[in-house]
């Protein structure tokens, strides 16, 4: 089955070289010109990725990923001719997986998607079946986390992120070495995935985020998780 990418894009220029380029890769793309007609498409049936455009004519970018991580998990890569620092950070925070900032690289988009949609399948049974941190369950193929009887509402970047951290728990996972894990690339990766990711997921595991007792920073190193 072909996977389908939901374009949202506001220049048509940009929309038709984009679908060109991932027809070419046998994507099936759909376009959306705007936030609202972007977030009525996702409700209409769920592509496998969502690449969106930060400056909309109605719904700007950030508010689009927000509005679509209150009810889905829908791997999203925000496409941007913004690169400051602050608007990558923001579209992150705001729930996207990755950020891409124009001009683009057909490739290096390409990588992404593919590793994006690696990221969204099933953990590989090879893992364990359930892993445990403190209070933490982690039932790995089922992609479910519980805080006691408490279900946790994960991305899938998110939920990989925790189940490598489970998997060397109590050791120092860097940065590279999660970029590689999680995302599934190195050499274009950008530690701010990271930093921002290892933030969700604090927010969302920790019943204190500003005093981590299960994801904690070993500085200067990155991270790991306490059993």
């Amino acid at each position: 089955m072909r996977r389908s990418i939901l374009l949202i894009e506001d220049d048509p220029r940009v929309r038709r070289s984009l679908r060109l380029a991932l027809e070419d890769e046998s994507y099936q793309v759909a376009e959306a010109a705007d936030g609202a007609a972007g977030l009525a498409q996702v409700q209409a049936g769920q592509p496998d990725v969502v690449l969106l455009d930060l400056v909309l004519p109605d719904l700007d970018g950030f508010e689009v990923c927000r509005r679509l991580r209150r009810h889905s998990r829908v791997p999203i890569i925000v496409v941007s001719a913004r690169t400051d620092s602050h608007d990558v950070v923001a579209g992150l925070e705001a729930g996207a997986d990755d950020y891409v900032t124009k001009p683009l690289v057909a490739k290096e988009l390409s990588a992404r998607i593919r590793a994006l949609l690696r990221r969204a399948e099933p953990v590989p049974e090879e893992h364990p079946t359930t892993l445990y941190a403190q209070d933490l369950q982690i039932q790995v193929e089922d992609g479910v986390v519980l805080r006691g009887d408490e279900a946790l509402s994960l991305t899938h970047t998110e939920f990989r992120l925790l189940v490598e951290l489970a998997l060397m728990a109590g050791r120092v996972c860097s940065r590279e070495l999660l970029l590689e894990r999680v995302w599934g690339y190195g050499y274009f990766g950008d530690g701010r995935l990271v930093d921002v990711h290892i933030r969700r997921l604090r927010a969302k595991v920790e019943r204190d985020p500003s005093n981590p007792r299960h994801v904690v920073t070993a500085r200067g190193l990155g991270y790991r998780l306490v059993t």
